[in-house]
């Protein structure tokens, strides 16, 4: 099935779904089950050892909310750039909790590799309230930050859905790694 057949079919059935169709979550299933496996194993593999996250576990999570939006899906990567973000939410969730937990002690450490921002280990938490204070004055970087970070998404994959180059990516994704170092750094 051509790509955009696919996404037209993925689009239908969560249309469907969120209607009430359960035979339309059933045909749905197949068609994104992998791209979101693929997604939650390259957040995953961020993450320092000890993470008790299993992929299969944060696309299952991932996928409850995702078809509980309310979303007027526009096509696959529309769908994949929200379940980046819903992947984020789950993963601050869960770094808030284990702190909690924890009294603060052995937060959730992630390390921002290669597409991603840093080589630097961070903390989840650390990150998401960067990419909040980001989103503020540089929407865009921290849009990208996301669907590489946390989406996994490659440089055309997010240059086709933010509409941008590649070039740009490459760029943004520069910019905000010197943002984000500052700002982790504390300057």
């Amino acid at each position: 099935m051509s790509d955009l057949l696919h996404s037209a079919e993925v689009v239908r059935l969560l249309g469907e779904w969120r209607q009430g169709d359960q035979d339309a979550y059933e045909r749905l299933i197949p068609l994104v089950y992998g791209e979101l496996h693929r997604l939650a194993g390259a957040q995953l593999r961020r993450e320092m050892p000890g993470h008790s996250l299993q992929p299969t576990m944060l696309v299952h999570e991932a996928y409850l909310r995702l078809a509980g939006a309310d979303v007027a899906w526009q096509n696959r990567t529309h769908f994949l750039s929200v379940a980046a973000r819903v992947m984020r939410r789950l993963l601050v969730e869960r770094a808030r909790a284990r702190r909690a937990e924890k009294r603060g002690g052995d937060a959730v450490r992630v390390t921002l590799t290669g597409a991603a921002v840093a080589q630097d280990p961070v903390g989840v938490l650390d990150l998401d309230r960067a990419l909040e204070r980001r989103q503020r004055f540089g929407a865009r970087q921290a849009e990208v930050v996301e669907l590489a970070y946390f989406g996994g998404l490659t440089y055309p994959e997010i240059a086709s859905l933010v509409g941008i180059s590649e070039a740009t990516v490459d760029r943004d994704l520069r910019h905000a790694r010197a943002w984000l170092r500052r700002e982790l750094a504390g300057g």
